[in-house]
């Protein structure tokens, strides 16, 4: 049941067996593709208008769209010619020889040869993105590791799979090879990770864990035409009980100042803005496929990232105390607890945010004052390989400016309306033609799990947790239970 909690409006607890809340901005409710309908291709961060647009917006001379293109062609890995080095088995994760690396490098090459090839019509980007794409299905066979293994998994399987439907049609690439791979290699990990979470209690694993799994599944099913998987991960996100489903990465709606609080602005920021880009990843891809979870429980996710572009540029937000239980099943336990929100640098960037305001400013028309501040100041975006070093570096395919900069619409659309647009316009083989920012420091961001060692101090009112869900309450007050 939900609790409620007066504090200048309504505050709004929900966990995983939570009903529908109802907040802010009402936005009109555009139906899912129905069940049987074909698949839009390409259908996932890009659409046939998306490239169409980017094309015919470079070769104008538009702004801002040349800036992003700039920040495109400068990256070595969107050069042709790139040689990939496929491996058998990739590892991730300690007492493990991790070469990982080398896989996430090749998949931001062919993705950025493969969107060069539709910006600007030149062959040799095609056929390098589907060199390096068919040298990979042709030798990899497992990723292993330690837990990271599943963050390899929906990370790079999800990347993978974008890549792959951007050169779907192109005549040298093996298709049936690499839908393969991905089936047989990346899903097997990411379904496994939603269902059993590794052996470990439910609120062990943080929420960008789950959101990586979700974003796999979500590409593969797309890959490979297959609707269950899509239904599958559009359920755990609306419904999932682990921290990755939508309420419970953000499970305090704040009504009267159209914010809702993202739960890992208590770990760090790195971890809240991979969160947040990796939501936005699978809103995009769903949307495109006619879904709208941009849209769900009234526009929750926009309330949770208006949040984290507040806070990141340094403003003041909100934050419910809250502890989550850690350990294995029938095994050790702990517990963390987070009491404010985590110390911020403003110029730390991740390349996620033109899409996420471009989605509700422009395709919605929606006010998002903090997205739209946030998003001028990471322009123009680049990607892998713009954002450190690390890994963290690589966990967003990035280009926003260039990909999913819009004209504002005359009218709120649905993606059901727009994926029948896409649709008849087919797929066809040929492509469309005509503060210093990081990806995070130290280890990658992503990769913590079970061993985390964080600081985390108690306080005063804080709940525990009781089966395993996530239970919070305001600091001072009784909130009751999330149940």
């Amino acid at each position: 049941m939900n609790t409620q909690i007066s504090r200048r409006g309504v505050l709004k607890f929900t966990g995983a067996t939570a009903g529908a809340v109802t907040i802010g901005t009402t936005l009109a409710a555009p139906p899912a593709s129905a069940a049987g309908a074909s698949l839009v291709h390409p259908g996932m961060l890009h659409t046939r208008t998306d490239l169409d647009r980017m094309a015919k917006k470079v070769k104008a001379g538009a702004a801002p769209y040349t800036a992003g293109f700039a920040r495109l062609t400068a990256n070595r890995h969107a050069q042709s010619g790139w040689t990939a080095n496929p491996q058998a088995t990739v590892y991730r994760g300690e007492g493990s020889p991790q070469n990982y690396a080398i896989l996430y490098n090749d998949i931001h090459a062919a993705y950025q040869n493969a969107l060069r090839w539709h910006v600007t019509g030149e062959s040799a980007y095609g056929d390098t993105a589907v060199a390096i794409l068919n040298a990979w299905s042709a030798k990899l066979t497992e990723v292993a590791g330690s837990a990271d293994r599943f963050l390899a998994a929906g990370l790079y399987g999800y990347q993978f799979a974008n890549a792959a439907e951007l050169v779907r049609d192109h005549a040298d690439f093996d298709l049936d090879r690499f839908q393969k791979m991905m089936l047989d290699v990346f899903h097997p990990l990411s379904e496994d990770f939603l269902a059993n979470h590794n052996g470990a209690v439910i609120t062990n694993y943080w929420a960008n864990w789950d959101l990586t799994a979700i974003a796999c599944v979500l590409a593969v099913g797309i890959l490979c035409d297959d609707r269950a998987k899509i239904d599958r991960a559009v359920e755990y996100f609306k419904h999932g009980a682990g921290m990755g489903s939508v309420k419970n990465a953000i499970p305090v709606v704040h009504d009267d100042q159209e914010l809702a609080e993202w739960v890992e602005a208590g770990r760090d920021q790195g971890h809240a803005l991979l969160g947040v880009g990796l939501m936005g990843t699978v809103c995009e891809m769903a949307w495109n496929q006619g879904i709208d979870l941009y849209g769900y429980d009234d526009s929750r996710f926009l309330k949770g990232a208006q949040y984290v572009a507040k806070w990141s540029m340094g403003g003041a937000v909100p934050y419910t105390a809250n502890t989550r239980k850690k350990g294995a099943v029938n095994g050790w336990s702990g517990s963390e607890s987070a009491t404010a929100a985590a110390a911020v640098d403003p110029a730390m960037a991740r390349p996620i945010w033109a899409m996420i305001a471009n989605h509700y400013t422009k395709r919605r028309g929606l006010s998002a004052n903090y997205l739209t501040r946030i998003a001028a100041q990471a322009s123009p975006e680049g990607g892998g390989g713009d954002y450190g070093p690390n890994s963290g570096g690589y966990d967003q395919l990035g280009f926003g400016t260039l990909a999913f900069t819009r004209d504002r619409v005359s009218a709120s659309p649905s993606p059901a309306s727009q994926s029948a647009a896409e649709s008849a316009g087919g797929a066809g083989a040929a492509p469309s033609v005509g503060a210093t920012p990081q990806g995070g420091k130290g280890e990658d961001l992503a990769a913590t799990g079970t061993t985390d060692v964080v600081a985390w101090t108690a306080a005063t009112g804080i709940t525990a947790l009781a089966g395993g869900l996530l239970l919070l309450r305001r600091r001072g007050r009784s909130g009751g239970s999330a149940q």
